[in-house]
């Protein structure tokens, strides 16, 4: 066999133990994807040992390649969600996970000088102590980019010893902070299903009854309360006929209005025009009808809802507008993306020809368009290879394969479509993506690694290493979370799924997911710092790096 079978097929063994390894689970925990990585130390080791040669070439190509589909991918999903998790309603979530993160980095940043640990080594235990392993490619990459060399197999092994402890310290702290507060968990249980209208992504509504003179006669336009375009009335109720209302649509007394948008603009809004009534406004019965479509034609893509003349052409009014899992009150201004699910509420004929020109085609959302991927990569390989000059430095920086194709996803999937180019991608592509990058990327690591790998951990150099990685995993999650319980108030399920997500770590998920069955508060606050974590444990390697650099001068 050729050196590249060789290797392509020590690289499929190392596929099959690893991910075999990752769905082996002690209670209900594993270690997931992380097990590639000790499948392909364990392969390495007996590699090195009976002198098989591995095409270098080869290696070096799948592990790049493996690195720019992960962070690529995973910029296409977060994307989104991204920009909307800075919303007011995740911004304390948000703070507290970046403190998880700067406080990390600061540690490393401690070691490094106190103990005098070599960058190479600190940020490959900074990686694995916080289970990322984008961060361990960036790591790499920017390393190189200041020219230092083989420093694959040093940073990967040193990735390797930190990264058990980094599973294992998450769910430490989580469960010490639960017995250090003396947690009720049906308490907290309760406590968010009393808070969760307040917290969630979703929408709600409220059915008022116009009861003010002063605003009878008037164009919904112009109550007070709608000008801010965060409630929509999707519904009216007039006598027995129940109507799809437009913006000019003139409001008189006894009307009954249903409106849509967060619970804090419902009410404001509420106290100008009326009471709360619990009457039904549903559609079963009537002329109308309340339908889900979802936007996948491509001459609607970019397009603003007022463009379209929805209203004016078929009366048929968009009640609520779900993007990437967030619900949002769609307004005139509002552009369409593929993807986009939209709620239409009027008769059944209008509701169709209006799903002609929206699209609804099925099939679409299960089929990928290839161009657009490839685009985004080579946007994505240009974005991180352009040097930025840095005052004082004498090596200017780049993004990198890890930096550049993450930024760029994120910029795209946020943009959504360019004319015929969309760039949403069907989860299970996308998850498909996903972990053949991050399986090609591991097992290459771990190939590298496994070498040296045992003779590092017995020696007491390798004790030390995982003694750093332990500090740098446990004490920001501990510090973070007491902060966030005490002065944050902060409901234990939710700071739970908080820290779990700060080290983007599923078992960690899984974990906090089953304190409280069915609860969602903790797959709630993972959700909401998933984007902004994942993209902050991909740069900050980088910036370590230049800032010990620069400490050393």
């Amino acid at each position: 066999m050729s050196d590249i079978a060789i290797t392509i097929s020590l690289l499929a063994l190392v596929a099959v133990i690893g991910l075999w390894l990752g769905h082996l689970k002690i209670r209900g925990i594993g270690i997931g994807i992380g097990g590639v990585l000790f499948g392909g130390i364990l392969v390495g080791h007996f590699t090195y040992k009976y002198g098989l040669t591995l095409e270098s070439h080869t290696l070096h190509f799948i592990q790049e390649f493996g690195l720019i589909l992960f962070v690529y991918t995973i910029g296409i999903q977060v994307g989104p969600g991204f920009f909307a998790s800075l919303r007011q309603s995740g911004l304390k979530l948000n703070l507290f996970a970046l403190m998880i993160v700067l406080l990390g980095a600061l540690l490393v940043i401690v070691l490094h000088l106190l103990f005098g640990v070599e960058l190479p080594i600190i940020l490959g235990i900074f990686s694995g102590a916080v289970t990322n392993t984008p961060s361990l490619g960036a790591g790499q990459q920017i390393l190189a980019e200041l020219g230092m060399t083989n420093i694959t197999e040093t940073m990967g092994m040193a990735y390797a010893i930190a990264y058990p402890f980094g599973i294992c310290g998450i769910l430490l702290a989580i469960w010490l902070i639960r017995l250090f507060f003396k947690i009720k968990i049906d308490e907290e249980h309760q406590q968010f299903e009393k808070e969760s209208g307040h917290d969630k992504e979703s929408l709600s509504s409220l059915n008022v009854k116009l009861s003010n003179p002063n605003i009878s006669g008037l164009k919904i336009r112009d109550i007070p309360g709608f000008e801010a375009k965060n409630v929509l009335c999707s519904r009216l109720k007039r006598g027995d006929e129940l109507i799809v209302p437009h913006a000019d649509t003139q409001v008189e007394l006894g009307d009954i209005m249903h409106l849509v948008g967060d619970m804090p603009d419902l009410h404001r809004v509420q106290l100008v025009v009326g009471e709360i009534v619990k009457e039904s406004l549903s559609t079963r019965g009537t002329e109308l009808r309340s339908v889900r479509v979802v936007v996948t034609n491509e001459q609607a893509l970019g397009k603003k809802i007022r463009d379209l003349k929805i209203k004016q052409k078929y009366e048929v009014v968009i009640s609520r507008l779900n993007r990437a899992g967030i619900e949002l009150v769609p307004t005139s201004n509002t552009s369409l993306q593929f993807g986009d699910v939209l709620n239409l509420v009027g008769r059944l004929d209008a509701i169709e020809s209006v799903t002609a020109v929206i699209g609804n085609a099925q099939q679409k959302l299960q089929q990928v368009q290839m161009l657009p991927v490839f685009i985004g990569i080579l946007l994505g390989v240009l974005v991180g290879s352009i040097p930025i000059a840095l005052p004082g430095f004498p090596v200017a920086l780049k993004l990198g394969l890890a930096g550049g194709p993450l930024v760029v996803a994120l910029i795209l999937a946020r943009i959504g479509s360019i004319g015929k180019l969309y760039w949403f991608m069907p989860p299970s592509a996308n998850l498909a993506l996903r972990e053949i990058g991050i399986v090609l990327f591991l097992s290459v690591v771990g190939l590298k690694a496994g070498a040296h790998f045992l003779d590092t951990l017995l020696s007491g150099s390798g004790m030390e290493w995982m003694m750093y990685g332990a500090i740098i995993t446990f004490v920001p999650l501990m510090v973070t979370g007491v902060i966030a319980r005490i002065y944050g108030k902060m409901n234990y399920l939710t700071l739970s799924g908080l820290l779990a997500g700060s080290m983007t770590d599923p078992p960690a998920l899984a974990f906090a997911n089953g304190i409280k069955e069915n609860s969602g508060a903790a797959a709630l606050s993972y959700a909401t710092v998933y984007p902004l974590v994942m993209f902050m444990r991909i740069i900050s390697p980088q910036v370590l790096a230049v800032l010990l650099l620069l400490f050393a001068k």
